[in-house]
């Protein structure tokens, strides 16, 4: 098993937007207007932001976008503590969603 270059991954997401906009730039432009909605109020500030979006990529599972959101984390100087939290959460929800029954589960079908 071999450990995963992770600034060399880190590059590839966006190598790959970059091709997808190319060929569809209204997809990009589809996840930029949500994207930008938070960014117009901010609120929650970019830090905390990204900190949301690093335990999303963790729970869906997606390695590039953790490449990402981590990279970003450590731009908007998230502690190492503010990111074990986050990590902590992310694990937590995961944990939690292995308790819900799958929907087509009833107390029939026991």
């Amino acid at each position: 098993m071999s450990m995963r270059d992770w600034s060399d991954y880190r590059q590839q997401p966006t190598v790959q937007i970059g091709r997808i906009a190319k060929i569809s730039p209204n997809t990009i432009k589809g996840h930029q207007v949500p994207s930008a909605a938070g960014l117009s109020t901010n609120l929650l500030g970019p830090k905390t932001r990204e900190l949301i979006s690093l335990a999303v990529a963790i729970t869906v599972r997606c390695d590039g976008c953790i490449a990402v959101r981590a990279e970003s984390v450590a731009r908007h100087r998230a502690s190492r503590e503010e990111i074990a939290e986050t990590l902590g959460v992310a694990t937590a929800v995961n944990a939690g969603a292995s308790y819900i029954p799958p929907t087509c589960w009833t107390p029939a079908s026991r």
